[in-house]
C-alpha cells in the first residue's frame, strides 16, 4: 500500500510498532518502481495513452464479442532501473497495456477476475526487441485514445496493507484471511502513518501493489480458484502468493483516464509464467473507492 525509501519506512515503523514487530514488518518489505508523470528533464521509461507501436503482423487485441480494447500504456523495459526489482522482467522490449474501457459499449461488460470468460479484456503484449519493425497503430473504429503522457520511473521499497496475506500470515497466521485481527500492526496510528506517508495508489511496476480495496492478489486467487474458496479456505491464501503485481495504472488526469470512481487498474502474473515470458497469462483485475 505504501512506497518510500527503506530507511523511511523502517523509521515510520520504529515510531509506532515495538522494536521487534518494526524489524519484521520491515523485512517484508519488497522493492518496487514508482511511475510519475515525468518533467523535461527526467528519463521517460514509458506512456501512458497514446498509440501502441506494434509490428506489422500484430493484431491489435479484441476482446470476441465485445470489440477491440484500449490501449492504456507502455513500458520501456531496457529503460527501467537496472535491478530495482525482485521480479524477472525481460530486459529489453516493450510492454502493452490494453483493457477494454467501455467506450463501446457504455461500460455494459467488465472486466472481472472472477470470471473467466472475461478476461479476454484486458490483455498485456511483450514486443521483443527481435520482432522487426513496429509503427504507431492508429485506434480502432469508435476507440478514442487516451493522451500520451510520458512517465519517468522512482526506485524505492513498497509495503503492503495488514491484512495482505504476506503480512497476515507473518503476525495473525491463524485469522480471517484478508480481515483486520488484533495486532499492532493493525494499530489505527500505524495505519494512519502509513496512510498519510504515501495515500495514493499511484503507477506502479513491481512491488506490492496499493489496493484501494482488499489486496488484489486475494481477488485474483478467488477468481483462480472459480470463486470454490471462502474468504476463510486456506487453499485461497495459497494461491494468493502465487501471485505478484506486474503493473498498476491509476487515474490519471493528465491522461484523461478515470477508472470507475478514482480507481485503478492492475495486472498480476505467477513468477514462473514471467520467467517464461508468458504475458497471456497474466491476470487483470481493478478496483475503485
Amino acid at each position: 500500500m505504501t512506497h518510500g525509501s527503506a530507511e523511511a519506512l523502517r523509521d515510520l515503523a520504529l515510531r509506532h510498532l515495538p522494536a521487534e514487530t518494526a524489524e519484521r514488518w520491515t523485512a517484508l518489505l519488497r522493492p518496487g518502481l514508482r511511475l510519475a508523470v515525468a518533467g523535461s528533464a527526467d528519463p521517460a521509461v514509458g506512456r501512458l495513452g497514446g498509440l501502441p507501436a506494434l509490428p506489422a503482423d500484430a493484431e491489435w487485441p479484441v476482446w470476441e464479442g465485445h470489440g477491440p480494447l484500449s490501449f492504456v500504456a507502455s513500458i520501456d523495459c531496457a529503460a527501467l532501473p537496472s535491478g530495482a526489482l525482485d521480479i524477472d522482467l525481460p530486459g529489453e522490449g516493450t510492454l502493452l497495456f490494453f483493457y477494454f474501457d467501455g467506450q463501446l459499449d457504455g461500460g455494459d461488460a467488465t472486466v472481472l477476475a472472477e470470471d473467466p470468460e472475461s478476461r479476454p479484456g484486458a490483455r498485456v503484449i511483450h514486443v521483443t526487441a527481435d520482432a522487426g519493425p513496429v509503427a504507431e497503430r492508429p485506434a480502432p473504429e469508435g476507440i478514442t485514445a487516451y493522451p500520451a503522457v510520458p512517465l519517468t520511473a522512482r526506485a524505492g521499497m513498497t509495503a503492503a496493507e495488514p491484512w495482505h496475506p504476506s503480512v497476515q500470515t507473518e503476525f495473525a497466521p491463524d485469522s480471517t484471511v484478508g480481515e483486520r485481527y488484533d495486532h499492532p500492526v493493525c494499530a489505527q496510528g500505524f495505519l494512519d502513518a502509513l496512510w498519510d506517508f504515501d495515500g495514493e495508489p499511484g503507477h506502479r511496476i513491481g512491488g506490492h501493489p496499493y489496493a484501494v480495496q482488499n489486496p488484489v492478489e486475494l481477488e485474483v486467487a478467488h477468481g483462480v480458484l472459480d470463486g470454490d474458496a471462502g474468504w476463510d479456505d486456506p487453499r485461497l491464501a495459497g494461491e494468493a502468493g502465487r501471485w505478484v503485481l506486474l503493473a498498476q495504472f491509476d487515474s490519471e488526469d493528465a491522461a484523461e483516464m478515470m477508472w470507475g470512481d478514482c480507481g485503478a487498474l492492475y495486472w498480476l502474473i505467477r513468477p514462473e509464467d514471467l520467467a517464461e515470458r508468458r504475458f497471456d497469462r497474466a491476470v487483470f483485475t481493478w478496483q475503485c473507492a
